[in-house]
């Protein structure tokens, strides 16, 4: 199964492109915004873990890339 959620890179204006279940929900340009978009997006951001593989593809950088 592939993950349902994809954090693209950093762009060169800054923040990164996410996207759940193929839909693109907006830039984060930190670790509060992406979690915004995924309360949006249903999941439970108390017990998400963002390091999960399974769950976010981090596209060149992890959870600690945002510029």
């Amino acid at each position: 199964m592939d993950p349902r959620v994809i954090v693209m890179p950093v762009s060169p204006s800054g923040g990164r492109q996410v996207r759940v279940d193929e839909k693109i929900l907006g830039v984060a340009f930190n670790s509060a915004d992406l979690l915004e978009f995924l309360r949006r997006a249903g999941l439970d951001t108390d017990t998400v873990d963002v390091t999960d593989p399974e769950l976010v593809d981090w596209r060149e950088g992890g959870p600690e890339s945002w510029a």
